[in-house]
């Protein structure tokens, strides 16, 4: 066979595994488990972390303060020194609620301490504000950008109560409006699944774990034994790493899966706003090595560049590899309400997360580390407490 046969071989070789071995990641059915509606409903503190949310805040807070929900339920936001007024919206918003909306408490916890993330901190202090004020048996992290349907607690709870589950997540529908969103964010979400395949996740014997951070519901005995979130206070990537803490630390059952009726709000209309949001975390993903990230560079331009770029130059092989690539990205478009077309454009998607990536370690390199509305994190490596 010619060179150009043996890489597109190459190629297809590493999609039949995917389609097949890597935990059925394409499909998009995952949905909350079985549930039941328990006796007596649990008390559920809603711990929100805000910084400089005034914009979304209208779109989100509203549908936390409305939850249908059966039991006590109470929410806890977290003002991390918001500059646009995100503190004093929330209260104007829950004296706008209707009466027998959730109870709101405001309060702010000042900057963070040395070695926590803005996000952990500001967890942190909601987590204990709860604990101390209602003793609750669960606790739901949600972000200030994610508004939920009227049921979704109650769906939540039902879930974790039916399944004997400890973290229950759901990966929030993100938006896909403008042009930049329909063509990066179904990826997002695609990527994600291909590293944590939520079938794994969803498996006690697997060690693969991961959360949606947008959407946790964690039970408090289980935060308790996995130290949350001070065992946890520097990660950048803090969903993930608190699901790992959850299954291998505190050997708690997690559950990951899409979403109904809980959507960001958040709109990416512009590439900057996009390209910050992967690369903020994409190197620490790859834990700032260079040998993993040549690897993945290698391994991007093999699976994604490789199908479009053979099938091009008159390779069968690589034809038919371009076709399992995207067959396995159609679901996830349905899913985002796009049409089966835009399956065409992953591997120029592709190649935007490949630099994206890169850019994320150049910045590492630089010694910014991670940064996020307006704060610039330290390499962990040199974060201390860590």
């Amino acid at each position: 066979m010619s060179l150009l046969t043996w890489i597109a071989a190459s190629s297809l070789a590493a999609w039949l595994w995917l389609l097949l071995g890597q935990g059925l990641f394409w499909r998009t059915d995952i949905r909350l488990p079985p549930s039941e509606e328990p006796s007596h409903w649990p008390t559920v503190a809603i711990v929100v972390p805000a910084r400089d949310e005034a914009e979304v805040l209208p779109l989100s807070l509203p549908s936390l303060l409305a939850q249908d929900y059966p039991g006590r339920a109470e929410i806890f936001l977290v003002d991390d020194g918001s500059t646009d007024g995100t503190g004093a919206l929330a209260r104007q918003l829950a004296v706008l609620a209707p009466p027998q909306g959730l109870a709101l408490t405001v309060d702010s916890p000042g900057e963070p301490e040395a070695g926590w993330t803005g996000k952990l901190w500001a967890l942190r202090h909601g987590m204990a504000l709860a604990r101390e004020r209602t003793d609750a048996d669960f606790l739901l992290l949600t972000d200030a950008d994610i508004a939920h349907a009227p049921g979704s607690l109650r769906g939540l709870v039902s879930a974790a109560i039916g399944s004997r589950l400890d973290l229950v997540s759901q990966m929030a529908r993100l938006r896909a409006d403008s042009g930049w969103e329909r063509l990066i964010v179904p990826a997002f979400v695609y990527f994600f699944a291909q590293l944590f395949p939520f079938s794994w996740v969803n498996r006690p014997s697997a060690r693969t774990a991961a959360a949606a951070g947008g959407c946790v519901l964690l039970r408090n005995d289980a935060a308790l034994r996995a130290r949350l979130p001070e065992s946890i206070r520097g990660a950048v990537i803090d969903d993930v790493t608190l699901a790992r803490a959850v299954k291998r630390g505190g050997g708690g059952r997690i559950w990951l899966g899409l979403a109904d009726g809980v959507d960001s709000v958040r709109p990416y209309d512009r590439l900057p706003q996009l390209w910050q949001m992967v690369a903020r975390s994409a190197y620490a993903q790859l834990g700032h090595s260079p040998l993993v990230l040549a690897g993945t560079v290698l391994g991007l331009a093999l699976v994604y560049l490789v199908p479009p770029i053979t099938a091009l130059a008159g390779s069968a092989v690589g034809a038919v590899a371009w076709a399992v690539m995207t067959l396995t990205y159609v679901p996830m478009l349905r899913y985002y309400g796009l049409a089966p077309w835009w399956a065409l454009t992953l591997p120029a998607t592709a190649a935007l997360y490949l630099l994206m990536t890169l850019d994320s370690a150049r910045q590492h390199h630089r010694g910014r580390g991670a940064a996020w509305k307006g704060r610039t994190y330290a390499p962990e490596r040199t974060r201390p407490g860590t």
